[in-house]
């Protein structure tokens, strides 16, 4: 019987082992280090706040895993020796595969920082970082102030699990505004406006220079890059993005650049072995994705199709439409399609931005300036239907259309009512000054 083996137990291998499961009976084993089972790892933030415990996480009873015959081996791989179809792990015994599938996801990124090993110098990712949250910083006695580095979106999460527990936060973000490199200027700058609101201290435009020790192997503060300041604090979020997890394949025959390098199937360059998720690179990028994309909803995506081609039924990975969502506090965000912030925005792409003026709801909408296609929507505070922008960016339909059909895409009606005739008179304002 083939032997499927996964490495990771995030949502890319489990998904993969689900759907193979679905379709065969052959032999699947999941090898992960972290926890005996999956959890999902978005979630984490909520257990920190008490909206939650660690077990609700777990999508998937224990007894799934022995009824659906899909193994778990607890055990860290320390190198594949790909000839003979070999994992060898750290603790020195050994696994063989037919099929060898990795999905070892990503790891906060370092820079170098003087003090960036201390205890209490972390991402947030695994379930071992937030153990150590909850002892670094249980409260705001034993955590006097925690300093986060780096304004994406674990950052921001970060910052709430604190600021739920009354633990000062100091937010050193790099750029000039928060995620200026992902958001147009008028999103990112709510977002600063919104952080500040909930007294968190954030700092644009401002480095980390090191991390001093306390003598004991524990953080006693950090030092800015721009101005010398000393500021002292117990924890610091390491939260400037993520790299994919894959060192310990540098001996190995399977080719990596940032990540591993796949083609369309998620194939790598060694037969029988494939990449999906966080840690899978694309040889050339899909539309304007990243040739990395550590998303939750594509490395699922990975699992699903890649387990077709596992089963028979060769597939390739086809992600459709860009679309992400998030939150920055109390303001959701989603994004359809393709809206470019100040940096490496196309020529061709113009935005149409409104906002309420309460500072916590807005829309950009991009499109072509020369054909008025629609190319992308941001939202924050208003929900909107994935499926319709879906449906609208297949369709290539216009920028007049899209603004004269909002409502049809608001997940709630009578809530927008309220914004309805607002949006079209800005819209129909600026189209005319256009």
């Amino acid at each position: 019987m083939e032997h499927i083996v996964i490495i990771g137990n995030g949502i890319s291998g489990v998904t993969l082992a689900r759907h193979v499961r679905k379709l065969s009976d052959k032999k699947i084993t999941i090898v992960s280090a972290e926890t005996d089972y999956f959890f999902s790892r978005t979630a984490l933030m909520y257990v920190y706040m008490g909206h939650m415990k660690f077990e609700h996480t777990q999508p998937y009873e224990n007894w799934f895993w022995e009824k659906n015959r899909i193994e778990l081996k607890k055990g860290y791989v320390n190198s594949i020796d790909t000839d003979n179809k070999t994992l060898l792990f750290t603790e020195g015994d050994t696994l063989v595969y037919d099929k060898l599938i990795i999905a070892t996801g990503s790891k906060p990124n370092k820079f170098g920082w003087p003090g960036q090993d201390l205890n209490g110098a972390q991402g947030l990712y695994s379930k071992q970082d937030l153990d150590s949250m909850e002892q670094i910083a249980p409260d705001n006695k034993a955590c006097k102030r925690a300093v986060i580095v780096g304004g994406g979106l674990i950052g921001i999460e970060m910052a709430e699990m604190f600021n739920s527990r009354n633990i000062p936060v100091t937010f050193l973000v790099r750029e000039s505004s928060f995620w200026n490199g992902v958001l147009p200027e008028g999103e990112s700058q709510m977002i600063n406006r919104h952080i500040k609101n909930h007294h968190i201290d954030l700092r644009l435009s401002t480095n980390l220079k090191e991390i001093k020790s306390d003598g004991n192997g524990n953080i006693k503060s950090i030092i800015i890059e721009e101005t010398g300041e000393e500021l002292e604090c117990n924890f610091v979020g390491l939260t400037a993005g993520v790299s994919p997890n894959v060192s310990f394949l540098k001996d190995s025959k399977i080719e990596i650049n940032r990540g591993i390098l796949v083609n369309r199937y998620l194939e790598t360059n060694v037969k029988d072995v494939y990449a999906i998720g966080d840690c899978a690179e694309q040889h050339e990028a899909i539309g304007n994705r990243r040739p990395i994309e550590a998303v939750w909803y594509t490395g699922r995506m990975m699992g699903e199709t890649l387990a077709q081609t596992l089963c028979g039924n060769k597939l390739q990975y086809k992600p459709g439409h860009w679309f992400n969502s998030a939150k920055f506090l109390d303001i959701e965000y989603q994004t359809y399609g393709w809206v470019f912030g100040e940096r490496g925005r196309p020529e061709y792409e113009k935005h149409f931005h409104w906002k309420h003026e309460d500072d916590t709801k807005c829309i950009t909408v991009a499109y072509n300036k020369d054909t008025k296609a629609f190319l992308g929507i941001n939202t924050f505070g208003i929900r909107m239907r994935h499926e319709t922008f879906d449906t609208w960016l297949t369709e290539q339909r216009d920028v007049d259309y899209v603004i004269n059909h909002l409502k049809e895409a608001n997940f709630d009606p009578e809530f927008y009512k309220h914004f309805e005739n607002q949006i079209l008179e800005t819209y129909n304002n600026q189209m005319q000054t256009a």
